[in-house]
């Protein structure tokens, strides 16, 4: 689970620093605009080839090339950096590999944890997993913040390579022999194409997929701190890089807790997964009518938990209900969506807060994230009604009842 927590929080950490790096080279918010863009639209082309990908090869060894590569994406910026480059296509280019390489290594990473484990032990290592990994998520950034602030873009490019040699290491180390490899079951879709196999899987299980749609909703309506919280620090609380350090902090707190407690609720089901979509959006809404900072910061704590239960129990769900033979692939398409909401949601929450100000764009999103949640409910309501409704049983020959 280490490899899980250090690897996801190298990426984000690798992301926010380019995202900075863009900022200080160019001045231009359209410009970081792009940069993210570039981050995040890989994996819309990439992920059904890279699904096929984790479910055909050694998990194993895609994962040492793919953190091989992320180790050279961070080492190049660091050294690029520190010579005084100042050419913005290459932090676009470095954007764009890390782009396809976390397309590929997202997936695999993820099913690689039923190869560790085996198949008795999955449902929870799976909770356990995208906890961490969630956490990750959020600690990276906060950590990437801490250093850019006191070392440089350059600084956090080397700590992200020196990360990534440590993932490498935890790799290396698990044994080939050790791992579990249960037999694969015969793929149900392949006649419909292996690359197609994940979409032709989704599509047939309409609450899976209504559990995805709502990560990607969350994802573009919740999933946009950076933004918000650096508006907060800079707006309404005029608390500098030292408010917007501490605002990721006490959100990665509330995270942790969040990833505690979530490992240890074995199954949501889907009105708990409903339920913690419609309280992250109404936590979001409530921070951003606080009176003082204080408040603030103790609402933050709530909206990270509320985060890190949502995101576990989703993930969670998609992973158990997607069949071995195809998980890669369902997950290949699960990542997208949640990540390229939260692509979408930036750019959302920038518009909004510009526009009509910083609390109201806040109690915006979180009231879209709440709608969302019902909306996706009643769908589910109304799917699993459909699947549990009496079917009309033929009547024999017999039956009195079938004369006339």
């Amino acid at each position: 689970m280490a490899l899980s927590l250090v690897g996801s929080g190298g990426v984000w950490m690798q992301r926010l620093a380019q995202d900075w790096l863009v900022l200080q080279l160019t001045g231009s918010p359209a410009a970081v605009g792009l940069a993210v863009a570039l981050q995040f639209l890989p994996m819309l082309v990439v992920g059904p080839v890279s699904g096929v990908l984790v479910d055909l090869f050694p998990k194993r060894r895609i994962l040492v090339l793919c953190q091989s590569v992320a180790i050279a994406l961070a080492a190049g910026l660091a050294v690029w950096n520190a010579m005084g480059g100042s050419d913005v296509w290459v932090v676009y280019a470095a954007c764009i590999a890390l782009g396809v390489t976390s397309a590929i290594d997202g997936p695999a990473r993820q099913v690689f944890v039923n190869e560790v484990v085996g198949d008795a032990g999955l449902p929870a290592a799976i909770g356990l997993n995208s906890a961490i990994g969630q956490l990750g998520a959020m600690a990276g950034p906060a950590l990437a913040g801490v250093v850019i602030a006191h070392a440089g873009p350059a600084a956090a490019f080397a700590a992200n390579a020196c990360l990534g040699a440590a993932v490498l290491v935890m790799i290396a180390a698990i044994r080939p022999g050790e791992l579990h490899h249960s037999a694969k079951a015969p793929d149900p879709t392949a006649r419909k194409g292996r690359v197609l196999a994940g979409f032709h899987f989704v599509r047939a299980r309409p609450r899976l997929l209504l559990t995805m749609l709502l990560a990607g909703l969350l994802g573009a309506f919740g999933m946009n701190g950076p933004v918000v919280l650096a508006a907060f620090a800079d707006r309404v609380w005029q608390s500098g890089p030292a408010g917007f350090g501490l605002f990721n902090t006490v959100s990665a707190l509330g995270a942790l807790a969040g990833a505690l407690v979530a490992t240890r609720i074995k199954r949501f089901g889907r009105k708990g997964i409903v339920a913690s979509a419609g309280l992250f959006g109404l936590t979001q809404s409530i921070a951003a009518v606080m009176p003082t900072q204080e408040w603030f910061v103790a609402m933050l704590v709530v909206v990270g938990f509320m985060t890190l239960v949502f995101l576990t129990s989703a993930a969670t769900a998609v992973q158990l209900e997607a069949g071995a033979h195809v998980r890669g692939r369902v997950l290949a398409l699960y990542f997208p969506l949640l990540l390229g909401g939260h692509a979408l949601g930036g750019l959302l929450a920038g518009w909004l807060t510009e526009d009509f100000g910083v609390r109201t764009g806040l109690v915006v999103t979180g009231a879209l994230g709440m709608v969302s949640a019902v909306v996706i409910g009643l769908l589910m309501w109304r799917s699993g009604r459909r699947r549990v409704q009496p079917q009309p049983s033929p009547r024999s020959p017999s039956d009195p009842t079938s004369r006339h």
